[in-house]
């Protein structure tokens, strides 16, 4: 009774926006099984080995919990990776061309080259030491975890689910983290609307969230030595705890290449100042 009263307005009238979605534009849930999503996502990380980009990068970093939110401008990226962890991305200023950035990465130590401030930053990925500027706190594995996708081992439990908002309709998989203690090491999920990949969330010890990588607009890459039919063009990383996010806009894609050892290799510039980072923090000077 108290719902057909709301329904029809305390004057009798009813206070009710309807609208109406035309029959094309209407999306319809596609059904899929829990092996049929971990065979569509294993097939996605198997047949991506390498990846050749031009990319437009955009970072901010802070959130409404430390009070303060920085924009960067946008830089053109020139990004390299390939398995098992290599990366290497080089920014530089839109137009001008100069080099503001240059990183590179092995999967057990990373190279930070900033030619404006005649600066080369050196140290473990598993460095745990967070800068008061959030943006310092980008790693390039970061970048490789959310590029090259992990696969879902045999021996790794996963769970199925479903989950529904007024936008769209989702399978999420929850793949755990195996041991003494079983833990989420991430959720995978797909549009309903089409089976693709559109977030990947990566989890450390005690539920912490370590990334949040969506995906969108994927396309057809523009070279190709893969199976691999489409990748995203538009990649949101958000790094909670790191307090930073990029935006990255793929305007070149090249899957598979055959990519020189030497491309992933960084060496300090004559006469940079070099820091060797570690997680205990730096003395300060009297």
């Amino acid at each position: 009774m108290a719902l057909s009263v709301l329904a029809c307005g305390c004057g009798g009238k009813a206070v009710t926006k309807t609208t109406n979605v035309p029959a094309a534009s209407r999306p319809v849930a596609q059904e899929a099984t829990q092996q049929e999503l971990l065979d569509r996502y294993n097939s996605l990380a198997r047949n991506l080995q390498s990846l050749d980009t031009t990319v437009e990068l955009k970072p901010s970093a802070g959130s409404a919990y430390t009070g303060v939110i920085s924009e960067y401008h946008e830089v053109k990226a020139f990004l390299l990776a390939s398995r098992p962890y290599n990366i290497r991305m080089i920014g530089q200023v839109p137009v001008v061309g100069k080099t503001v950035f240059d990183m590179a990465s092995d999967g057990k130590d990373f190279e930070v080259s900033v030619p404006p401030k005649n600066k080369f930053l050196t140290g473990p990925v598993s460095l745990n030491r967070p800068s008061e500027k959030p943006i310092e706190n980008l790693r390039p594995q970061h970048l490789v975890d959310a590029l090259l996708w992990p696969e879902v081992r045999k021996e790794e439990v996963t769970l199925p689910e479903e989950f529904n908002d007024e936008l769209a309709r989702y399978y999420v998989l929850t793949v755990l983290r195996g041991g003494y203690k079983s833990e989420i090491l991430r959720k995978i999920w797909f549009d309903r609307a089409d089976l693709r990949l559109v977030r990947l969330q990566s989890y450390g010890p005690k539920g912490t969230l370590l990334s949040d990588v969506r995906y969108s607009n994927w396309q057809p890459p523009d070279i190709s030595s893969s199976a691999l039919a489409e990748y995203p063009r538009i990649i949101r990383i958000d790094r909670p705890h790191d307090e930073y996010r990029l935006d990255l806009t793929f305007t070149k894609v090249a899957l598979n290449e055959s990519l020189a050892p030497d491309r992933f290799q960084l060496q300090a510039p004559e006469g940079t100042e070099i820091t060797h980072l570690t997680d205990a923090p730096e003395e300060k000077k009297p």
